[in-house]
């Protein structure tokens, strides 16, 4: 039985470090809801690609959430290929511990996030909950860890420095009402 709920595994750690970074200095007030909410599965997670988009119920509001994670770039993928088998069913903490050791970092990094919660905080509740489901899920399943900084699927055809960012609003003269409306 792992001791900690949230990140037994070395893989799932280094997401519980996006909700819990090491450069806070006092209490963050909201990581107990956070873990509550994820721990009740209040939250539903579509993946898609490097997107994230989590569907929270919490009362009598709805939220959702969109994290986007960086691209690892072509070399990084290469390093991480020539650590880790292709034919590797589960990765494990040993594994995790060599592509450290390779000098590779998989601690993901945030693209974009966005809520459609009141906050007007990047931080916000929603969010961290999202990053707790998600690392129940990467507990589950390592490789996910990997997928969601688009290690298996095609790389990018831009260049891996550029980011790409989810608006937020989206202007209503922007809509097609023959589409919107169906």
């Amino acid at each position: 039985m792992p001791d900690n709920e949230f990140g037994y595994t070395a893989w799932g750690r280094d997401w519980v470090r996006l909700a819990e970074p090491l450069r806070l200095t006092k209490p963050e007030p909201l990581l107990p809801r956070a873990r509550s909410i994820a721990r009740n599965n209040g939250v539903r997670i579509e993946i898609e690609g490097t997107v994230v988009r989590a569907h929270i119920h919490r009362g009598n509001e709805a939220s959702i959430t969109h994290l986007e994670l960086t691209s690892f770039p072509r070399a990084t993928i290469d390093a991480i290929a020539a650590v880790v088998p292709a034919d590797a069913l589960a990765l494990s903490d040993d594994l995790h511990a060599a592509v450290i050791a390779a000098g590779i970092s998989v601690t993901p990094i945030l693209a974009a996030t966005d809520c459609s919660c009141r906050a007007r905080n990047a931080r916000c509740l929603h969010m961290l909950a999202a990053c707790y489901a998600v690392v129940r899920l990467i507990d589950e399943t390592p490789w996910l860890a990997l997928d969601l900084q688009g290690y298996r699927s095609t790389p990018p055809a831009e260049a891996p420095d550029t980011t790409v960012s989810i608006s937020r609003w989206t202007p209503i003269d922007a809509l097609d009402p023959a589409v919107y409306f169906g």
